[in-house]
């Protein structure tokens, strides 16, 4: 009876979890976390902390996944055995940052390092270099459930007894509008679900300087980190009416890329040149961010733990640096984007994701996943943190950043904001980019010159 009553607690995974431990789109979030001052612990002493914080509250990391006998997978509680899940890592001379990185890119190509006869998670702690890193099966969960989890570990550096508070980046809001903006939404939506579907099957960017594909996932990485100011963002986007922070952001992401096409010439590099990225997109209410552990472990609350979040196609232009107007990358992105959101296709995407897993299974859905990264050039995210500094357990954090598991693609771009600044996580396929760090400086680069072209337009 006992074997019964756990079999019947058992709770399957949702669509998004199966697709997540397909071998085609097995994926681990990897969460960075600086400290200010050094880490000295014992392992032993922090286990009873651990085994009492909010990390084990939640059943998703106390639990195995296991299949049933039809292949289905479910969550499974079990006893947790911390030293199988805390990692001790000795630190080598090098500074902070390229150790870090250098770690990440050997994990990011090791996803079957989580194996599943524990939970999908693990803790290393670089000692050395005052620095944690929560490695999460992607499974468990996507960024924002992870960043919800830690805000409501911390508290304020300025303030003990308060929470964190997430930085708004503001989206337009669309009211219902008229018969004639319906149209244009189902337009659009028909128009990107069908772009969608052709990458799936036929059409992609073509072999170019940085074009990954299939078996590229497989391949070495290198890992540099761009740093951005909030403020100088905020800057540029006032330099174009109703224009956010994420069209800023694909703006730096255009204009770097040219930058850095400008020193890798090749042949077929031409004026107007199409990339295009895959961005992942939250789909939960920006009012429902602002939550705490409890409610996103809810099923009814419209911010639940999970994945939830849609795609979108995003094309990015080669432009040369020396005579191209900086904001026009702005004011290009900005109009893409705008219509993306008018089309609703990032939850076009997620509910026909689920759709397909229900009706073809995940090994197929996971290899119309894998076509569509393996017919773009870069993958692209971005996770809102915190606007203030926070800390845990009395130590201040320096920074927060986020990387996964290498993709086909030879290009992937994570961004995590926190406390004025934003880190961009640029993952790469050494042996196609050699030279991500010169990368990540044409990013910044690009941010600045984007900063002063606004200023001097004001």
């Amino acid at each position: 009876m006992g074997s019964s009553a756990v079999k019947d607690s058992d709770e399957p995974l949702t669509p998004a979890g199966r697709l997540f431990l397909q071998p085609n789109t097995n994926q681990v979030i990897h969460c960075v976390v600086g400290f200010k001052n050094p880490i000295h612990i014992d392992i032993e002493s922090i286990k009873p902390q651990i085994r009492d914080s909010l990390l084990l509250q939640h059943p998703r990391f106390t639990s195995l996944m296991v299949r049933d006998r039809r292949g289905f997978e479910h969550w499974r509680r079990t006893e947790i055995d911390l030293d199988r899940h805390i990692k001790v890592i000795d630190g080598d001379g090098v500074d902070d940052q390229s150790a870090i990185n250098g770690y990440l890119a050997e994990l990011s190509i090791d996803a079957s390092g989580l194996s599943t006869d524990k939970p999908l998670w693990e803790m290393h702690i670089l000692k050395s270099h005052n620095c944690v890193i929560l490695r999460i099966h992607h499974a468990l969960g996507d960024g924002v459930s992870l960043m919800a989890m830690l805000l409501a570990s911390c508290r304020k550096v300025e303030d003990p007894e308060a929470a964190p508070t997430l930085a708004a980046w503001n989206r337009k809001k669309r009211s219902g509008g008229n018969w004639r903006e319906l149209v244009v939404r189902v337009w659009f939506c028909a128009v990107f679900a069908i772009e969608l579907v052709v990458r799936c099957f036929w059409v992609g960017d073509g072999r170019r300087a940085m074009s990954g594909g299939a078996g590229v996932e497989q391949w070495p990485r290198k890992i540099a980190t761009a740093r951005f100011r909030l403020e100088d963002m905020k800057v540029v986007k006032m330099a174009v009416a109703d224009a956010t922070i994420n069209d800023v952001l694909f703006a730096i992401i255009s204009s770097g890329l040219s930058r850095y096409l400008d020193f890798h010439a090749s042949d077929g590099l031409h004026d107007g040149l199409r990339m295009t990225g895959l961005a992942m997109v939250n789909l939960r209410p920006q009012e429902c961010l602002q939550v705490d552990l409890s409610n996103l472990m809810r099923s009814n609350s419209r911010a639940r733990w999970g994945n939830q979040f849609g795609m979108i196609l995003v094309p990015v232009f080669y432009h040369r640096s020396d005579y191209y107007d900086p904001l026009e990358h702005l004011k290009r992105a900005q109009a893409i984007i705008d219509r993306k959101k008018q089309s609703l296709v990032a939850h076009f995407s997620y509910k026909v994701g689920n759709f397909v897993m229900s009706i073809i299974g995940p090994k197929y859905a996971s290899l119309l996943n894998y076509r569509i990264l393996c017919n773009t050039t870069f993958t692209i995210s971005n996770v809102v943190g915190p606007q203030e500094e926070i800390m845990i357990g009395g130590n201040p954090i320096t920074f927060l950043r986020v990387i996964n598991s290498a993709l086909p693609q030879a290009l992937t771009l994570n961004l995590v904001s926190y406390a004025g600044m934003a880190d961009m996580q640029v993952q790469v396929a050494k042996d196609i980019i050699p030279d991500p760090e010169f990368l990540a400086k044409c990013f910044e680069d690009a941010l600045l010159e984007l900063k002063d072209h606004a200023m001097a337009k004001s």
